[in-house]
């Protein structure tokens, strides 16, 4: 630029004995500018250009700006971290508060089961009275423990196949009248273990 400029600037140069008219003013006083700042430009190429010395102060000066920068930088990380961890714990708070209502749900709605269950097993399979078990004495060994009802007898299975589930069978134990496990295994609401006849589990309906 500088270049094309003092081109021009010779060019005009030799136009200068020639009278310049009105509207040749504005002319001049570009040419004016150009030879001010060829020369302001030729008085900078002569100076050698100051050179500031790293001593300790400006190493340091240096270090508390790098240190700065580098602190802003940092905060401003931290800061996205944080909203991000918020965030999180909102959407983490907002599932395990999802999870307690579905599982409120479930109990609620289980005990209800038990309740209905209940009501309908006592009313059609009350526990055995002693004329009833003497009755099966022929084919059945007369219980030595106090008998349970039926409906006690699944909520037992069903607690444990909710509460231990990779071990959800349970002992037939003395008082589990005989009649009422082989009604529970015939209709296939119970199986017996594959290996231990002695214990029966509750068919995982839910699964």
């Amino acid at each position: 630029i500088w270049k094309d400029m003092e081109e021009y600037q010779n060019k005009l140069s030799l136009t200068g004995t020639k009278t310049l008219t009105d509207s040749n003013a504005q002319l001049s006083l570009l040419i004016m500018q150009v030879k001010c700042l060829t020369a302001e430009l030729r008085q900078w190429q002569k100076e050698t250009p100051e050179i500031i010395p790293l001593t300790e102060d400006v190493l340091v000066t240096l270090a508390k700006e790098e240190f700065q920068k580098l602190r802003h930088d940092l905060e401003t990380v931290l800061s996205t971290i944080q909203l991000k961890n918020e965030k999180l714990k909102e959407d983490l708070e907002r599932i395990f508060n999802e999870l307690k209502t579905k599982m409120l749900n479930i109990r609620e709605y289980k005990e209800k089961l038990l309740i209905t269950l209940g009501e309908f097993l006592e009313d059609h399979f009350p526990l055995p009275d002693d004329g009833n078990v003497k009755k099966k004495k022929k084919n059945i060994q007369a219980p030595t423990a106090q008998l349970i009802t039926l409906h006690e007898m699944l909520e037992i299975l069903i607690n444990r196949l909710f509460d231990v589930p990779h071990d959800p069978y349970v002992k037939i134990s003395d008082s589990f009248w005989p009649p009422y496990i082989e009604l529970l295994l015939r209709n296939g609401i119970a199986l017996r273990h594959p290996e231990d006849p002695t214990q029966i589990r509750l068919e995982a309906f839910h699964q």
